[in-house]
């Protein structure tokens, strides 16, 4: 036990898992990729996979690593973020509880693994009686919003990203709603910079669909190189929560990884973060008093 477990979902854009698992194959014990048995998305849509992806993992896992789990993962009396958070659940459990149960989407691409995986070996204790000190940890999207002739449009603000657990009581998706430990790793996030058609298919079948803000399609069709400076509040949910787009010149993930580390806007303080995690810490301990809110709480909201 107290492994490095890392958990993949399989659905209809399981090619980009070919960008996903490699960044943390080296630094996983085992990793995990759920399907649902009857090919199945949360929102009951059918996706097909080819047999060459199966064909690509089994020539990719030189040493073994990893494991498929299928199970029905679509309810039909469940909306899609239930199924979600049913599937990241089950998945939790397949992994193995008294392990880091690390849960990263298809989309997702670590910049730098072995330093994340570094960090939770220092918590490694919480491995022990994980059910009684249940904890989480969270990294920082980079939002990669849509590709360009010769680079593209990111949103010029990293956002809060859960990654890993000891306990997967997940509530809603990734979110355990147990304590977080927020750690400056950095995830390059390809949710929305897609073609338009595969953009609408993620929609149609996404956790999130009946939340979605459809006006901010329109934004993302009308976003290029010479006008994305003037467009604002862009996510598709909550429109301010991603308030402005930037702009790099390259759409090598491996530039990517170069270009973020020298963007101003994408660094975080340390300042931010130990406040976050004091924040965090007073949250969820027993000498928090009822009404209390201090200065710094600006700093660690969920």
């Amino acid at each position: 036990m107290k492994n490095i477990h890392v958990g993949f979902l399989l659905s209809y854009d399981y090619e980009k898992l070919k960008l996903a698992i490699p960044p943390v194959y080296d630094g996983a014990d085992r990793i995990f990729i759920a399907f649902d048995e009857n090919f199945n998305t949360w929102s009951g849509n059918k996706f097909e996979v080819d047999p060459s992806f199966f064909k690509w993992i089994e020539e990719f896992d030189v040493d073994n690593k990893i494991e498929f789990y299928k199970d029905n993962f679509y309810i039909p009396t469940l909306n899609a973020i239930q199924n979600d958070t049913r599937e990241r659940h089950l998945l939790g459990l397949k992994m193995g509880i008294g392990n880091w149960l690390i849960q990263v989407d298809s989309d997702e691409y670590f910049i730098d693994f072995a330093r994340f995986v570094k960090e939770l070996r220092k918590y490694d204790s919480y491995l022990d009686n994980p059910e009684k000190h249940p904890i989480q940890f969270a990294g920082f999207h980079i939002n990669l919003y849509k590709y360009l002739e010769d680079g593209l449009l990111y949103v010029n603000k990293p956002t809060k990203l859960l990654l890993a657990t000891n306990y997967p009581n997940y509530k809603n998706a990734k979110n355990t709603k147990e304590r977080i430990i927020y750690h400056d790793t950095f995830i390059l996030h390809e949710g929305l910079a897609r073609t338009e058609e595969e953009l609408e298919l993620k929609l149609a079948n996404w956790g999130h669909m009946h939340e979605i803000n459809m006006t901010f399609l329109d934004k993302w069709k009308m976003a290029n190189k010479d006008n994305y400076h003037t467009i604002k509040d862009v996510f598709y949910l909550d429109p301010g929560i991603w308030k402005e787009l930037g702009y790099l010149p390259s759409k090598s993930l491996a530039d990517l990884k170069e270009l973020v580390a020298k963007d101003e806007n994408l660094q975080l303080s340390k300042t931010k973060l130990f406040f976050k995690n004091f924040g965090q810490w007073f949250k969820h301990s027993k000498i928090k008093k009822p009404g209390y809110k201090p200065y710094y709480e600006k700093y660690f909201n969920d």
